[in-house]
């Protein structure tokens, strides 16, 4: 009833439709129109509740959840300024904490302060606020979480496998099962289950869950996730029979691409597995993986291999269940639910075209680079073998490219036990691609686009934003971003997903980790990765460049300095100061390490990866560009060692954040004085783009001297005829220091260039996802380098921050993390007619576009309740700091 204009409006509505209608119909009408007017006057003056409760990081009504001593957020309903009071209660059968009235605007990140919470508790909790005018709103509806098994003290099973020796598969599976009765009416049934290995439960013949891959990939030695499934709807009265799938996965399988390399964690999966069964009086009775299982290696699952595929026989049946090998030892690792959302499918590709380059091997084309597998629903023959390969690219004669993937198979086998039609899709495998080839088909089949569709696979993660132009390249460069990010967020942040490699790379990771967390909530994702982080951290304080370090990685600079770069990142995004406490020791660790190596004066290491694939390098003989490692290494020591100030002064730790920052300032001066002339040019090393950048970008010039060296900045780019000559470290900076330092013309020139390298020349070569290689592959040259030539990297989709932040407008304050404040300064590109970006952050939705519109620029701003936002306007009109709400603003430029 809102759009009829209120209640003396609708009134007069009433009354005109009144005198239209007979007198029978005029007394329903008339009483009906009162009535909706008398709703719509109630409702609005209905208290309106906080919504979307969260407890931890963004976690909805969790089963199996991991911390005893969470945080509660929540959102206020759109029309709602602020909050300047909560009340928070917290219950299981009983109230276990209630917060009282708190005077605060706190909405995000509430700790928890009541008794300490248990394994398997089942709770409730509820909040109320008060809003800008002291109006109390009311209760909220009830959220509801359940712990897990917080410890490994809490389990009763055993670590299980079969006793046989595996099969002759390359990397064979395991089946286990057991038969169990359910003796009466159940009123709750919890699986608790994980591996050395990956695997998959099913009761009574149907899986349990919709998680793959589980329970993914950590720090074996130190920790392993748990998962927790409510299987109260799975079980039935009398028999049951559970059962489970076990695999290498990243535990026993093949990982890593140096030549010999055995893995690091073990040899044979095991399985660990309790079921816990409360009947309706009371009685709790408990399966656990024992000695009382059956195992075989002989079911149709031959081998099953991250990097080379899948072998499934129909034919093969499992004939005799033998024995177990059973194992009460848990072990030193930490036995933990896992803290973020697992591995699931989240979409279905449907295939665009068929094409036949050689006789009986048909390639289907899937439109898009993507991660998962082929979902198959063919023809097959008794006995024959379909081959199913995968491949990123095409060759010029329509075969597949596939000497990328480097020594990783990725090919799928599948052989018929009768013939028919067939719907199959594999278990422990995963494929980067976006071709498919079929061969071993019957002869006489016709291939239809329907027998081959791609299922997409990734850490189930919430999207967040949105961005959105009038040019359609930039468009599809967002779209190869949130590609590349889909396709590498597969449990861990790898730098690739399709050759024998597909490891966390760190560096990678840290250019890469503000713009993720724009287009995806990927805020538990990498507080569980900075988790590995912390347990693979060396003893003299090195943070490997792979994590889980799988590999015994060294370290590199712009690499480790993930340790300090991500979780600033993260706090600044949500206003989590936890990430900031449990990363704290780690970062001064590494600070520590930096210390022995060069004390109070410069670096002369030359170690690390450098400027990792800059184009046109001077330095033939490697990828690691002409920016010298000492002079990265420094230059990332004092960036880290200025972001642990920051982080020591979030933490009230003050007495070390006056210490850092001192450090940071003293090395500072000597980096400055060392490599930069009175002119700010470089020296005592080659001029380079991303010597310049770092300089600039970390803040270590002086302010006249950073002037000069942005000046010498854009001479570089000019001779390079306007395009970029920066790797993986420098390429983030160049676009964002260009603008901000008052070059924003050149900044956009070089986002939109066309030709190599560039954004848009991927694009232009029909790229889909983020290239590894600025020339991985063109129309004119063909393929690059097949050592190392990635079609799905993430890392110069960095991009991305400055994309929203800037040609769209919507930044963060880190000043009020979590978007409490934030800013809207919007660049009007000539290229662009509009741009659009929206995020949901903490406390709701926020936006920022802005069109042109009869030589005017319109722009549009949401700001969430309970936050705020400055707006620099782009015609220097004096800046306003707004409340929540829609804001319209017309602007003359």
């Amino acid at each position: 009833m809102e759009g009829l204009g209120g209640p003396r409006r609708i009134e007069e509505k009433v009354n005109m439709v009144v005198k239209a209608c007979s007198n029978a119909v005029r007394r329903w009408v008339s009483l009906a129109m009162v009535l909706s007017a008398a709703c719509a006057a109630q409702a609005a003056e209905k208290p309106n509740g906080a919504h979307t409760l969260t407890v931890g990081e963004g976690f909805v009504n969790p089963v199996g959840f991991h911390d005893p001593t969470p945080f509660f957020s929540w959102k206020l309903p759109v029309g709602v300024r602020k909050q300047t009071a909560y009340h928070l209660e917290v219950s299981d059968h009983a109230a276990i904490w209630d917060s009282g009235w708190v005077e605060s605007d706190q909405s995000v990140f509430v700790p928890y302060d009541g008794e300490t919470l248990r394994s398997r508790q089942q709770l409730k909790w509820r909040v109320r606020y008060r809003d800008e005018n002291g109006k109390d709103h009311g209760w909220s509806e009830y959220a509801r979480f359940e712990l897990g098994l917080l410890s490994s003290r809490d389990w009763k099973a055993q670590w299980i496998r079969p006793t046989a020796e595996p099969g002759d598969g390359e990397e064979p599976v395991a089946l286990l099962r057991r038969e169990f009765p359910v003796k009466s009416k159940v009123k709750k049934a919890r699986l608790y289950v994980t591996a050395r290995g990956v695997f998959e439960v099913s009761l009574n013949g149907v899986k349990v869950g919709r998680d793959y891959f589980a329970n993914g990939w950590t720090s074996y030695t130190k920790r392993i996730d748990t998962l927790t499934y409510d299987i109260t709807d799975q079980l039935r009265p009398g028999s049951n029979t559970i059962s489970a799938f076990l695999g290498m996965g990243w535990y026993a399988g093949a990982l890593g691409f140096k030549k010999g390399e055995k893995n690091a964690y073990g040899t044979i999966p095991e399985l660990l597995c309790q079921l816990e069964v409360t009947y309706e009086d009371g009685v709790v009775e408990t399966v656990v993986s024992n000695s009382d299982w059956q195992g075989s290696w002989d079911g149709p699952l031959i081998s099953s291999s991250i990097y080379h595929g899948e072998t499934y026989d129909a034919r093969q049946q499992v004939q005799k269940w033998g024995t177990v090998v059973s194992n009460p030892e848990l072990g030193a690792a930490r036995l933990i639910p896992k803290p973020f959302a697992p591995v699931r499918k989240t979409e279905r590709l449907s295939t665009r075209s068929i094409n036949e380059p050689t006789p009986g091997r048909f390639v289907f084309d899937l439109g898009q680079n993507m991660v998962g597998w082929a979902r198959l629903k063919i023809p097959v023959e008794k006995g024959r073998t379909i081959t199913i390969r995968f491949a990123e690219m095409l060759n010029r004669d329509g075969t597949l490219y596939t000497v990328n993937y480097r020594t990783a198979k990725s090919t799928d086998y599948y052989t018929a036990a009768e013939a028919g039609t067939i719907e199959w899709e594999p278990r422990f495998t995963f494929h980067g691609f976006r071709y498919v080839e079929l061969s071993g088909l019957p002869e006489t089949a016709v291939p239809k686009k329907e027998w081959v569709s791609g299922v997409v696979l990734h850490s189930d993660l919430p999207k967040l934003g949105q961005f959105s132009s009038s040019h359609e390249k930039l468009n599809q460069l967002q779209s190869n971003i949130t590609w590349g990010q889909r396709g590498n967020f597969l449990d861990i942040p790898t730098d690739c997903p399709q050759r024998n490699e597909r490891l966390g790379w760190t560096g990678d990771a840290q250019v890469f980790a503000s713009t993720s967390m724009f287009n995806y909530d990927c805020h538990a994702f990498w507080k569980s990765w900075l988790g590995s982080m912390r347990d693979d951290q060396l003893k003299d304080g090195r943070v490997p460049h792979i994590v889980p370090n799988m590999m015994n990685c060294i370290s590199s600079s712009g690499w480790m300095d993930a340790a300090t770069i991500i979780p600033w990142a993260i706090y600044v995004r949500t206003g989590d100061i936890e990430v900031l406490a449990d990363n704290f020791d780690m970062m001064k660790k590494l600070l520590a390490w930096y210390h022995t190596q060069s004390g109070d004066g410069l670096s002369n290491k030359n170690r690390g990866f450098g400027d990792w694939l800059q184009p046109y390098s001077q330095n033939k003989n490697n990828n690691k560009g002409d920016t010298p490692q000492p002079f990265i290494e420094m230059a990332f020591r004092i960036h880290s060692t200025d972001l642990v100030a920051k982080v020591a002064g979030v933490l009230g730790r003050n007495a070390e954040s006056s210490q850092y920052a001192k450090e940071s300032a003293q090395l500072g001066k000597v980096f400055a004085r060392h490599y930069f002339d009175a002119d700010g040019k470089l020296q005592n090393v080659p001029e380079t783009q991303t010597g310049y950048l770092l300089a600039i970008a970390f803040d270590l010039l002086p302010e006249e001297s950073k002037k000069r060296a942005t000046e010498h900045l854009v001479r570089l780019v000019h001779e390079a005829d306007g395009h970029l000559r920066t790797g993986f470290l420098g390429t983030p900076f160049i676009v964002p220091m260009l603008d901000e330092k008052g070059y924003s013309d050149l900044a956009l020139s070089i986002l939109f260039k066309e030709t190599y390298p560039s954004w848009f020349f991927s694009i232009n070569q029909g790229a889909t996802t983020m290239w590894e290689r600025w020339n991985s592959y063109s129309h004119k040259d063909g393929f690059g380098k097949a050592s190392m030539n990635s079609f799905n990297h993430y890392a110069y989709g960095a991009i991305g921050q400055w994309m929203y932040e800037r040609l769209a407008g919507l930044a963060p304050d880190p000043a009020n993390p979590g978007y409490k404040h934030f800013f809207v300064r919007p660049l009007i590109a000539s290229q662009l007619d509009h741009a659009h970006a929206e995020l949901e952050t903490p406390y709701g939705k926020a936006s920022s576009g802005w069109k042109r519109k009869n030589g005017k620029i319109i722009m549009d701003v949401v700001v969430p309740p309970n936050t705020s936002a400055t707006i620099e306007f782009p015609n220097g009109q004096k800046s306003v700091t707004v409340d929540s709400g829609n804001h319209h603003f017309e602007l003359e430029l």
